[in-house]
């Protein structure tokens, strides 16, 4: 019978399809980490820095935000503890709130990068809207391959648009 030791352990070893598995086996997406405070699975795949398995158990109900994010079970503070800026990078995407105290290895266009992500898949909180300060319209163009191209003068022109229509 699987349990929630299982479902920490294959999230500690990066074990995406095992954990989906567990997951759809019932075990639960928010365990408590033994002092009360809830996020222990998504808390450790931040620190271990399983971007997949951040999102699926953000796709499953597990909280990105706790109340107060900047305490150090948080799972935007593991990532920080981390050192997984694709991981802080991928939380804000799915709406995590960034406390003001809290100092992320991300630049200030990676943040804003992803906040307007948050906003455009209706994942960002009323005080990242507020961050925000504008409802801009943006597109987003994936580009699977195209060796050699300098994307830094169209993310430069975006953030200059963003600025001037504030």
């Amino acid at each position: 019978m699987a349990s929630q030791l299982d479902l920490i352990k294959a999230i500690r070893s990066g074990r995406l399809a095992e954990v989906r598995v567990l997951l759809d086996a019932g075990i639960a997406v928010e365990l408590d980490d033994g002092g009360g405070d809830p996020g222990l699975a998504m808390g450790i795949a931040c620190f271990m820095g399983h971007v997949d398995i951040v999102r699926e158990l953000a796709g499953r109900g597990a909280k990105v935000n706790l109340p107060d994010n900047s305490i150090q079970t948080s799972p935007l503070n593991m990532a920080v503890r981390g050192g997984r800026t694709e991981v802080i990078r991928v939380l804000i995407e799915l709406g995590a709130e960034l406390p003001e105290e809290l100092k992320i290895p991300l630049g200030e266009q990676d943040v804003l990068l992803a906040q307007l992500k948050a906003q455009r898949d209706g994942r960002a909180t009323a005080k990242t809207m507020e961050a925000l300060g504008c409802q801009p319209d943006f597109e987003e163009i994936q580009v699977l391959s195209c060796a050699g191209t300098d994307t830094q003068v169209l993310d430069a022109e975006m953030l200059r648009a963003i600025r001037d229509s504030s």
